[in-house]
């Protein structure tokens, strides 16, 4: 099943259990036990028990018997139904639709807001796998023992949309925020192509102007640098060529001693890309250091 039919399917009482999980894991518990989950959701035992075997065979819990007791524990689409949820009651999401893209930490779904506003819900998938290394590469990431990777994706999402709200705020060429909660961001959808497909362009050089006018207005206005620039995370519109800069949970602030490093680096793979694909003949460190100069 699709996630908007899982959605769909799922009753009041089957998100009371799913919150009660969630509740359960939130107190330090990775498996919740049967008896726990009861006495948060407010339900009688056997409500619960048949609640759970809906939810295990959607594929939205994961089960276990420990110490003879079974206890069970959310998965990511678990996860993705309770963020489903809040949205929708907060107004943000009326309908999810199917996925358009995938991305390293992400998955991309079409949705539809209040009013038939087509929007972007994009899902953080920061794995259980994977959140042990991005505590180690990037600085946004905590380093609490008890971390999981429910919170992982959560901050990362927290992160995002408060970057592309101050970007927006200031003219930046990204997607406005619409809204988040937990690990899902909703925003606007931009009807355009990915940089990496090479689309033609009429004016390649104002193109990259609007991606260096972006990436110098993060750095000088909001004091962040985006850190993970190139072809792949770069939207570009077909009507009017306006390039938007999407994927922004791993941005790090002007502060820090590796900003630099990482700026020189986002500025050099656009320009290369753009000097290699359209001809253009451009220096990157010219354009770097116009960004960090002062005045």
């Amino acid at each position: 099943m699709l996630p908007g039919e899982i959605y769909k399917s799922l009753t009041d009482k089957d998100f009371k259990v799913l919150a009660a999980i969630e509740k359960g894991i939130s107190r330090g518990m990775e498996y919740v036990p049967l008896e726990t989950i009861e006495r948060i959701s407010g339900l009688h035992e056997g409500e619960v028990i048949l609640v759970l075997g809906k939810l295990h065979e959607l594929g939205l819990v994961k089960r276990k018997t420990i110490s003879g007791y079974k206890a069970y524990r959310l998965t990511y689409i678990g996860y993705d139904m309770l963020a489903f949820r809040a949205l929708v009651n907060k107004n943000i999401l009326e309908a999810l639709g199917n996925k358009i893209g995938v991305g390293k930490e992400s998955e991309i779904y079409i949705g539809l807001a209040p009013g038939g506003l087509k929007v972007v819900v994009k899902v953080l998938r920061i794995g259980r796998t994977s959140f042990q290394r991005t505590r180690l590469l990037r600085s946004w990431s905590s380093n609490r023992v008890s971390t999981t990777w429910y919170e992982e994706s959560k901050l990362a999402a927290e992160r995002e949309f408060k970057a592309l709200k101050t970007l927006s705020s200031i003219n930046a060429f990204v997607p406005v925020p619409l809204g988040y909660n937990r690990h899902v961001i909703v925003t606007e959808y931009i009807e355009g192509v990915e940089l990496y497909k090479r689309p033609e362009l009429r004016k390649p050089e104002q193109v990259l102007e609007y991606i260096i006018d972006t990436i110098s207005k993060a750095y000088r206005e909001a004091g962040i640098v985006h850190g993970d620039l190139s072809e792949y995370n770069i939207i570009v519109t077909v009507s009017d060529e306006k390039p938007y800069v999407i994927d922004w949970p791993q941005y790090v602030y002007r502060e820090k001693p590796h900003a630099l490093q990482l700026l020189r680096r986002d500025v050099e793979y656009v320009v290369r890309f753009f000097n290699k694909v359209y001809g253009l003949n451009i220096d990157y460190m010219t354009v770097y250091s116009r960004i960090v100069s002062v005045g």
